[in-house]
């Protein structure tokens, strides 16, 4: 009968630092060995625990009263599996093996089921960062003989049968003969060549014996037979079930009758851990990974030419979020009733940018994300550019591109999901609600990070940046096409190329400022591999996190960033110019980038034909009537026309502006519906005999009056489709001069990144929470003098309650320690019937409050008397 191996499912595991309890260099001292976590966090310093907050952010929110309530919130289930998919893959898997340990494991036993028989000396070399990680998270705590791993890592990453554990390892023999008969035992020891035993307990602890001594168990090995052998060899590295039948074979039945297989349910079988950790060579991971993979680069170019490359993309983001936005100048699409964008307006922003709808969606929500574009809120709803936008467009052009680039990597909104289903099947449009991805902005960062950490020029591949990736953040990088981190890198590699972070795939100079890393540094060295002998200090560049990410520093800091990326762009994008050459072919050539004034009567005056390194503008007679409607005469335009032309202005484009000119404005159209007012009653014979006018309804009022049933709107562009030049006019009979209307939303703010998690607390805040908590727990802990119904003193971890006296013992004992300098421990409920305890020393009593210093608070407070539920005084002045 064979063995049938069974499926198991494979977490992963997230990043730490080093730091508390073990050093980079070794394991730590053996000190006292705390009785609870709480005890452990007690012995800690501020900087240890201000690394645990900071690393931990929930457990700051709101702040804990004192280290019991922190160590409590430290071990629930959420906390943990937020602070487990923080820990990279080898001090995960450093928490596997603790889990697999027997409790209270001593360093030694830890290093043996990561470094195996072997004693791989990486792991040897790289172990103590890992438990210091797990340590400084609170995940880990005691002394290097008795480590401990908190509950609710231990019953997540223990195997079980509903939850086997990556390690592949099954469970214990004393777990798995748990409902084992006495009798069966004592037939496993004789099988096994042992002596039988009086108890049950005993013949578990016989047999186990035998499994954990590598010499007799290699012993009893070689008695085995090949085919169980092989057997074992199956499920050595898990998963550790398999199925048999009623009447096993041979090879099976050699197997159960010594232990070596253990019956776990009818018709199913388990590797005792014991016995795979022998056949493992001691490991308890198949492949323990201590040091990340690197990130060689792929191509190496020369600085130069990367930043000149990301300049240019910089200068066509800018370009194409300005089209866009002048695209919905006077208004753009219709905002859908559940939020975003129609898919066939998405299609024909796509076709105004000449863009596929990817990569428009992309340029969407970045202008979306930078504030400068947003819904108007008006009862037909739709989309405009915001008041932001006419400011950005006065600023200088690298201002204006770091705008668009901090935007972009503090975003948690997400292009590359539109088009996609959210949970409800519903599709996910551009604009739109449930686009947010939390991890965005962290992978964004990273990428980019490691990027910055390649030789300068120095281009990675997107596969090994996703590996790189699984290893920071294991439990959140499950390696599969359908895993979000590795379409955020591949996102995030092609959105920095076009917004020109990145020039051919290698970060740019100014891409490295926006980061915060000094541009030209230096890369780090890579390691070759877990065989190398370079120093431990070497090797930590290849940790986590070598850049601040933004989230976590502050806004001076990041306008810093900013700004030096901006000096170091601005000397790469092409001047502004202030020509263009026109040609006889009636078209205009802008050899760059035109200044703004130029650009925008241009824009009016003639058609865009093409773009590129140049944009080729055409002249028509529609876009010369455009500019005479926007109030130009032909002289402005012919003066305008020589002024910033490099070459003469030709004879053909003269001639076209004259002959529009002469002809514009000789009808005039004005609202009776409507009328054509005209000194020439031939042109309006012509009208009415043209058959094309028959939809106008016109009739003959005066020799130079035509009336029409149409409103002014459509008589003009009725004549204007038969080829005339009406130009229309007011009630007082001047001619109307038509300029584009830019639409403007209200005031509005960019959109908020949802974070993930809480957000990491700053210094200000970290010191002030340490001291309350640190207090707090001083107010919890120090020993209380008895009190008059009381022969013994009292501490807070005996009873968990409260002071209570009476009002009169209350006063007289303040006023007491008032004369005295006394530090008091006193009960209080505030306002909203919210109970807690402080330390303070009583200053002044009088009118029904209390003056005092709250340690608990570290400033000077006031407390109303009846609001104190009672007071001890401290058996000692440690306050």
């Amino acid at each position: 009968m064979s063995v049938q191996e069974q499926s198991s499912e494979e977490p992963g595991g997230a990043s730490g630092r080093a730091s508390g309890g073990v050093s980079a260099e070794g394991p730590a001292t053996a000190g006292a060995h705390p009785r609870s976590l709480a005890e452990d966090l007690r012995a800690r310093d501020d900087s240890s625990l201000s690394a645990l907050l900071r690393a931990r952010p929930d457990l700051i929110t709101p702040v804990p009263t004192d280290l019991s309530q922190l160590a409590t919130r430290a071990g629930t289930r959420a906390s943990v599996i937020r602070a487990l998919e923080r820990l990279d893959r080898f001090a995960l898997q450093t928490a596997e093996a603790l889990a697999v340990a027997p409790d209270l494991a001593p360093y030694g036993t830890l290093l043996e089921l990561l470094a195996g028989d072997a004693c791989d000396p990486v792991v040897t070399e790289m172990l103590p960062r890992a438990v210091a990680a797990l340590r400084e998270q609170a995940l880990v705590w005691g002394s290097d003989t008795r480590l401990r791993l908190v509950r609710t890592a231990r019953e997540l990453l223990a195997p079980s049968p509903q939850h086997p554990s990556p390690t592949g390892l099954g469970p214990t023999v004393a777990e798995a003969t748990a409902g084992m008969s006495p009798g069966r035992i004592q037939e496993l020891l004789a099988a096994a060549g042992l002596a039988t035993t009086h108890d049950a307990v005993s013949a578990v602890e016989s047999l186990t014996g035998l499994f954990t001594d590598r010499a007799r168990m290699s012993a009893l090995l070689d008695q085995a037979p090949p085919e169980s052998l092989e057997v074992l060899s199956r499920l050595v590295w898990g998963p550790p079930y398999g199925q048999v039948t009623a009447d096993p074979a041979a090879r099976l039945r050699w197997l159960l009758d010594r232990g070596l297989l253990l019956p776990t349910a009818p018709g199913t079988v388990v590797l005792p851990r014991e016995v795979a950790l022998h056949l493992r060579a001691g490991r308890a991971h198949q492949k323990t990974e201590p040091l990340p993979p690197p990130v060689e680069p792929t191509a190496v170019h020369r600085p130069q030419v990367v930043d000149s490359t990301a300049a240019g993309q910089a200068y066509t983001a800018l370009a194409t979020v300005e089209e866009l936005l002048k695209d919905w100048d006077e208004g753009g699409p219709s905002v859908l009733r559940a939020g975003g964008l129609s898919v066939r307006d998405l299609k024909r922003t796509a076709v105004a940018l000449d863009l596929p709808e990817p990569v428009a969606a992309f340029w969407v929500e970045l202008a979306y994300a930078a504030g400068l574009l947003a819904s108007d809120g008006a009862a037909e709803e739709r989309y405009a550019a915001t008041p932001a936008y006419d400011e950005w467009l006065d600023l200088p052009a690298a201002e204006r591109w770091t705008r668009l680039a901090t935007a972009w990597l503090s975003a948690t909104r997400t292009a590359g999901v539109i088009g996609g289903r959210d949970t409800k099947e519903r599709t996910l449009s551009a604009l739109g609600p449930g686009l947010d991805r939390s991890a965005a902005p962290e992978v964004r960062h990273r990428v980019l990070s490691l990027l910055a950490a390649l030789p300068e020029g120095g281009s990675a591949s997107p596969d090994s940046l996703v590996t790189r990736l699984h290893w920071e953040r294991a439990l959140r990088g499950a390696a599969s096409s359908d895993d979000l981190r590795a379409r955020l890198t591949g996102w995030t590699l092609t959105e920095a190329e076009s917004l020109g972070i990145t020039g051919r795939g290698a970060l740019s100079a100014h891409g490295r400022a926006l980061l915060g890393a000094a541009p030209g540094a230096p890369a780090p060295e890579p390691a070759t591999g877990p065989g190398d002998k370079l120093p431990v200090h070497h090797r930590h560049h290849h940790l986590p996190a070598p850049l601040a990410p933004p989230a976590s520093r502050s806004p001076a800091e990041l306008a810093s960033a900013a700004a030096r990326a901006g000096r170091l762009l601005t000397p790469l994008l092409p001047e502004a110019l202030d020509h263009v050459l026109l040609q006889a072919d009636l078209t205009a050539v802008a050899p760059g980038p035109l200044e703004r004034p130029l650009a925008e009567v241009l824009n009016v005056l003639a058609d865009v034909e093409s773009k590129g390194g140049a944009t080729v503008y055409r002249f028509t007679p529609g876009s010369v009537r455009r500019a005479l409607d926007a109030g130009r005469s032909a002289s402005d335009l012919q003066a305008f026309l020589t002024a910033h032309s490099r070459t003469p202005v030709p004879q053909p484009l003269s001639y076209l502006i004259d002959d529009v000119a002469r002809r514009h404005g000789h009808l005039r159209i004005g609202a009776a519906s409507a009328y054509v007012r005209c000194d020439d009653d031939a042109l309006l014979n012509e009208i009415i005999a043209d058959k094309r006018s028959q939809g106008l309804r016109l009739r003959r009022l005066a020799p130079t009056v035509l009336a029409a049933q149409s409103d002014p709107a459509t008589l003009l562009e009725g004549l204007r489709a038969m080829g005339f030049a009406p130009a229309a006019e007011s009630a007082e009979g001047d001619v109307l001069i038509t300029r584009a209307h830019a639409h403007r939303t209200p005031p509005r703010t960019a959109p908020e990144p949802v974070p993930d998690g809480p957000p990491s607390p700053d210094t200000t805040l970290l010191s002030a929470a340490i001291r309350a908590i640190r207090a707090g727990d001083l107010a919890s802990t120090t020993p209380r003098k008895p009190s008059a119904t009381s022969s013994t003193t009292t501490a807070p971890e005996q009873n968990g309650t409260l002071p209570r006296t009476s009002s009169a013992e209350t006063l007289a004992t303040m006023q007491a320690a008032v004369l005295t300098g006394g530090t008091l421990w006193i009960g209080y409920v505030n306002a909203e019937g919210s109970a807690s305890q402080r330390v303070i020393a009583p200053v002044r009593v009088e009118g029904g409050f209390v003056t005092a210093y709250d340690h608990t608070a570290d400033e000077v407070r006031t407390y109303p008397l009846h609001r104190v539920t009672g007071v001890a005084e401290l058996a000692d002045e440690q306050a």
